[in-house]
């Protein structure tokens, strides 16, 4: 049986179970202001990923249609800010 560190089993645990997308959405969650603005976040009231698809929810009318035009930035400045393809689409609720 081969030795692992923790870090490299922590690693491999994460990404075979479900709860690789919930820690990447609390990743998402924690640089979202940088990346979209400090408006963009105030009135943003839930992120969440399912598969590849994220889902951000807003209240706000003329943001949602703001957004649904930034659709491919936004996939662009997250994906490369978690240095990985992982958002494939956007979806604003």
């Amino acid at each position: 049986m081969g030795e692992f560190n923790i870090g490299d089993a922590l690693h491999q645990f994460v990404n075979k179970s479900n709860l690789r997308n919930g820690l990447r959405a609390v990743q998402i969650t924690q640089i979202w202001e940088e990346i979209m603005g400090k408006t963009i976040a105030k009135y943003t009231t839930k992120i969440e990923i399912i598969n590849t698809t994220l889902f951000i929810y807003t209240p706000v009318g003329p943001l949602k249609n703001e957004l649904q035009y930034q659709k491919q930035q936004i996939i662009d400045r997250l994906n490369e800010a978690l240095h990985e393809p992982i958002i494939q689409e956007v979806v604003i609720r």
